[in-house]
């Protein structure tokens, strides 16, 4: 599908729908399984390419993995925070978590090993992650260009020393050493130097590590790491991926619907629950049911714009932009210049593109400002990012002649997304000629 043409629809868009296993919970619950010295099993999974890749690695790495996607599953059997092969070649394709994870694991090995990944992912920033690494003893080769990927990898044996660590530009740096750091003799010290300290990310991984029985203290300024811990998975559910139902979320929004995302609920530790709130705050009623939390827009489909920091859940500001154009009020997005370096550079991609849909809007430092306005039709470039792919198809729900280009590039985390949005259109649509 090389274009996909967004409905608009004129009623509100009312159901329940499923969205896939977090993104960020699968893949760090995949490296930790293959750390610890257990069988563990992993519910709820995600399967889309970056977790394709992931567990694509573990395989050529030498891990013995039982995988059943229809029942979302996978059985892995850790060693013990050993490399099965001491010497592969893997291919983490666009997948940033899988690069800076399986990167720092490798880094700690005894082996050496080739890191390849897409043309996407050779732009993407590591070289916080590689310098660190190095000075630790790793050795690394680039095989095309410094401080990025491909690169050939020689481990330097489990050694562990103290560092400082900027993660301004990305948490996964200090996620990674996180998680492969306990099992180490002498565990370590991280000292973070960059004005960003914490992040909704780090929480997660912190979690999931306090709930596998690993300690990580963190004093305001460094982490400490104690050395020989043990992992205990066992039998771990995944949660549904908070940054998917944002955009069902959203919708309710836009239409002035009322839909449930199954099983997402107060609890869950991901930081995109925060858009949640944004929508209560710009008008939408937030209600958490039997089935999960529900998200009602007004009736006639109007909210008012917000000014916002969105650093802590950054994944959101493309949702926040699509929603931007219809808000009775301006919209500000702040403190999200690192979405420069994910997929695409997104702080580009939103003002392209809403520019591009004769929409006023701006980049100012690390801030965007959008002002609402009458979206025009245009075809929309998704610079084969999936999180542009996802948002702005919302925009096409309100305004006609919205076209998605390459929109099969939401496979990286929603295969099935555009299946989910035509089959809530036909039930509400099936349900207002009902009345």
């Amino acid at each position: 599908m090389e274009k996909y043409n967004v409905k608009k629809v004129t009623y509100p868009l009312c159901g329940t729908v499923i969205v896939p296993g977090s993104k960020s919970m699968t893949n760090r619950a995949l490296l930790l399984a293959a750390l610890s010295e257990e069988v563990s099993i992993l519910r709820g999974v995600l399967f889309s390419e970056d977790s394709r890749h992931f567990l694509d690695c573990l395989i050529k790495l030498g891990f013995q993995l039982d995988i059943s996607e229809d029942d979302k599953i996978v059985k892995i059997q850790g060693a013990g925070g050993k490399i099965p092969k001491k010497h592969a070649e893997i291919n983490v394709g666009s997948a940033g978590t899988a690069a800076r994870f399986i990167t720092a694991m490798l880094a700690l090995s005894k082996g050496e090993y080739i890191i390849q990944c897409s043309h996407q992912m050779e732009k993407r920033p590591m070289e916080e992650l590689f310098k660190v690494l190095t000075s630790m003893g790793a050795e690394f080769t680039y095989l095309k260009n410094q401080g990025h990927l491909p690169v050939k990898v020689k481990g330097n044996r489990g050694v562990c020393k103290d560092i400082t660590m900027d993660i301004s530009k990305s948490t996964q740096f200090l996620s990674a050493m996180l998680m492969v750091t306990p099992m180490t003799e002498s565990g370590i010290h991280i000292g973070i130097t960059s004005d960003k300290k914490e992040g909704a990310y780090i929480d997660i991984t912190r979690n999931m590590l306090k709930s596998f029985g690993v300690t990580v203290d963190f004093d305001g300024e460094t982490y400490h790491v104690k050395g020989q811990q043990q992992l205990h998975i066992g039998d771990y559910y995944i949660e549904p991926d908070v940054s998917a139902a944002c955009y069902f979320y959203g919708m309710a929004a836009l239409t002035g619907g009322r839909i449930t995302v199954k099983n997402v609920f107060s609890s869950s530790m991901q930081g995109d629950m925060k858009f949640i709130k944004v929508l209560e705050t710009m008008g939408c009623q937030v209600f958490e049911e039997k089935d999960g939390i529900t998200v009602a827009g007004n009736f006639d489909g109007r909210f008012q714009g917000i000014d916002v920091n969105m650093n802590d859940f950054s994944d959101q500001a493309l949702t926040l932009a699509a929603l931007a154009p219809f808000a009775t009020s301006p919209t500000a997005i702040r403190n999200v210049g690192h979405i420069r370096g994910q997929e695409c550079n997104r702080m580009t991609a939103i003002v392209t593109e809403l520019s591009k849909c004769g929409i006023e809007c701006k980049e100012v430092g690390d801030d965007i400002f959008i002002k609402p306005g009458k979206v025009n039709p245009a075809v929309i470039e998704t610079y084969e990012d999936h999180r542009v792919a996802m948002a702005f198809t919302m925009m096409g729900l309100k305004a006609s002649g919205i076209e998605i280009s390459d929109p099969l590039c939401c496979r990286k985390t929603f295969e099935n997304y555009y299946d989910v949005l035509e089959q809530l259109i036909q039930d509400s649509e099936y349900a207002v000629n009902m009345i």
